[in-house]
C-alpha cells in the first residue's frame, strides 16, 4: 500500500505542477511532451485524475 500511495504522491504533484505551468505560463508540460491529447496524454491525465481520487483516502492516514 505504501508504493501506491507514493506513485499517487508523484502523481498528484506532476499534475499540480502542470497547473502550475499552466497557470502562470500557458504551457502544458504534459502536451508538449506526449503530443496535445494525444493517448498517451490521455493516459497520464486519466492517471493524474485518478491519483487525486485516491489521495481523498490519505486524509484518514493524517490523523493516525
Amino acid at each position: 500500500m505504501k508504493l501506491l500511495y507514493n506513485i499517487v504522491l508523484t502523481l498528484v504533484i506532476v499534475g499540480a505542477l502542470n497547473w502550475l505551468l499552466i497557470g502562470l505560463f500557458n504551457f502544458d508540460l504534459v502536451a508538449s511532451i506526449f503530443g496535445s491529447m494525444s493517448t498517451f496524454s490521455r493516459i497520464i491525465y486519466t492517471l493524474v485524475g485518478i491519483s487525486g481520487i485516491i489521495s481523498i483516502g490519505l486524509y484518514t492516514k493524517i490523523n493516525e
